[in-house]
């Protein structure tokens, strides 16, 4: 009888539930969103290695507001840090990466290519051999560069795979010279392309890069000391590898007991929980503003139903004259609001997937099991409880006043 009442009332029952579409929407979108930059994110990071540490002398991770004086002031990283991590039992290596991407006067430095292109935006760094023990990069084709052409400050290069899009279209790069500085480097190697986190190319890509010995960037920029250390722990020894470093440069920078780090160090999986519990957070609050539409929905759910109490309280008095108990009239109230909600649940985990694998297109965008059942449940509940009061009413009326009632 429930379900009759919803189909003779068809674009009354549908106006009802459209705030409750509308949450459910809501609900989907933010948490595919979400939940796919976060999968973007875990993957980004974990393409530097599980078992990757990070040194900076500034705090690594989601930076939020201005930084603080004390971590403005702190002294950078060395060569030596680098070298006295290596020798660690727990550590594979630890591997200097030096920004040499603007000059002293933070003037960006031009690179060009024998097409004639010339660029400011590509990522320029020194390093060491060592990178070929990181799982940071991948090589692609050609080599490395080797200790004798880091010793000699050799001018060669190793060029990611959106300078070898942009700078070398057509036919193998190896080989080839590219100008970074005014200074021409010849290519040994191209690499593999990084994780995306928004599947993004161009200048903003993590593969718009190129990498150079540790001589040669100095001479590009002398007196450069914005360092950053990639530390690779041994298999099964992170923890151990991070309480080793740690002690260490706390020696190395005369750091005194009890007193706070003067550098970062995070680990891979330390810096995508706290990338996650900043959406979550968002995630949060994103709820909170779209349960209104839920709320609304719930109202208009109550408002039909007190009304649709009115218009059949002669048909609960036959029911109840016949034997209908104040169980079955609660009972057939109740599915007929969560009849109203639950449906349009099920319209918008619809509409929400449609519209997320448009998203998907230009947006990292994953669907969590959870989403849609809880979707589902909540819109439910929402009928449930805001039913609740009507069928109710419905059910403490009296059979004889309702038999009168016209």
């Amino acid at each position: 009888m429930a379900f009759s009442t919803l189909r003779n009332h068809k674009l009354r029952s549908f106006l009802t539930i459209i705030g409750v579409i509308i949450g459910v929407i809501t609900v989907m979108l933010i948490s595919s969103i979400i939940s796919g930059i976060n999968v973007a994110v875990a993957k980004q990071i974990e393409s530097f290695g599980t078992n990757s540490i990070f040194l900076y002398k500034y705090n690594v991770g989601i930076q939020i507001g201005r930084r603080s004086r004390e971590e403005r002031m702190r002294k950078p990283l060395t060569f030596e840090d680098a070298e006295a991590l290596r020798n660690l039992p727990t550590v594979e290596t630890a591997v200097p990466f030096l920004d040499v991407s603007s000059d002293r006067w933070g003037q960006k430095i031009l690179v060009t290519g024998k097409n004639g292109k010339t660029s400011s935006s590509v990522r320029l760094s020194g390093t060491t051999p060592e990178i070929e023990r990181t799982p940071s990069e991948v090589l692609l084709e050609g080599r490395w560069f080797t200790q004798a052409e880091d010793d000699m400050k050799a001018d060669v290069a190793l060029i990611g795979d959106e300078v070898r899009k942009s700078y070398f279209p057509f036919g193998s790069p190896l080989g080839e010279k590219i100008e970074i500085g005014g200074r021409e480097f010849r290519i040994i190697g191209v690499l593999e392309k990084r994780e995306e986190l928004f599947g993004g190319d161009g200048s903003n890509s993590q593969s718009n890069v190129i990498y150079m010995p540790m001589g040669s960037a100095l001479r590009i920029k002398p007196n450069s000391d914005d360092l950053f250390i990639l530390a690779v722990a041994k298999n099964g020894m992170l923890d151990g590898a991070r309480d080793q470093v740690q002690d260490l440069l706390r020696v190395r920078r005369q750091v005194s007991f009890g007193e706070d780090n003067n550098f970062s160090m995070e680990t891979a999986a330390s810096i995508i929980d706290q990338f996650k519990s900043i959406t979550f957070g968002v995630f949060l609050a994103m709820v909170v503003i779209s349960s209104v539409g839920l709320m609304i929905g719930g109202i208009g759910v109550m408002n039909i139903m007190l009304v649709s109490v009115t218009e059949r309280t002669k048909e609960i008095g036959i029911r109840k004259s016949i034997g209908a108990k104040r169980s079955d009239i609660l009972l057939q109230f109740l599915i007929e609001a969560a009849t109203l909600t639950g449906f349009g649940g099920l319209v918008g985990l619809l509409i929400g997937w449609l519209l997320t694998l448009l998203i998907a297109l230009v947006f990292p965008s994953y669907v969590p099991l959870w989403a849609p059942i809880a979707g589902f449940f909540v819109s439910i509940s929402i009928g449930v409880f805001f039913g609740l009061y009507p069928a109710w009413k419905a059910a403490r009326l009296d059979p004889i006043e309702c038999l009168r009632y016209e």
